[in-house]
């Protein structure tokens, strides 16, 4: 389980950079200033949820795997999917609707950092 998530989370690092540069240098002049905020707070949560995932396949190998641990590894990549994603979507394509579903993503992150909290609680 440490493996895979320290390789997945590693590999949404890396999606997270180029996804910002993309946007920082091919997408901005097209979309605006306005939207590009939008794309930029789904780059940075992408990063930092990716790192997250990283650090929990770290504490899966220091402290031994737990089935929270495997929850809080899955709800952050789901949030990048529903947050990150939504608003990638949202600022390239305009579509409001899309916005309904980034709190999805929002309330997954929250799980994600529960599952880790209780993990880390139960083990001290």
């Amino acid at each position: 389980m440490a493996k895979k998530w320290i390789g997945i989370g590693s590999i949404l690092v890396m999606l997270s950079v180029m996804i910002g540069a993309f946007g920082a240098h091919m997408l901005e002049p097209i979309i605006g200033e306005d939207k590009i905020s939008v794309y930029e707070t789904g780059v940075q949560y992408h990063m930092i949820h990716a790192l997250g995932i990283i650090l929990i396949g770290v504490i899966a190998k220091v402290f031994g795997e737990a089935k929270l641990l495997v929850w809080s590894a899955r709800l952050l990549f789901i949030g990048i999917i529903l947050f990150s994603g939504s608003l990638y979507a949202l600022s390239i394509s305009g579509l409001g609707p899309l916005g309904a579903i980034t709190p999805l993503g929002g309330v997954s992150f929250i799980a994600g950092w529960i599952c880790l909290a209780v993990t880390a609680l139960k083990k001290v």
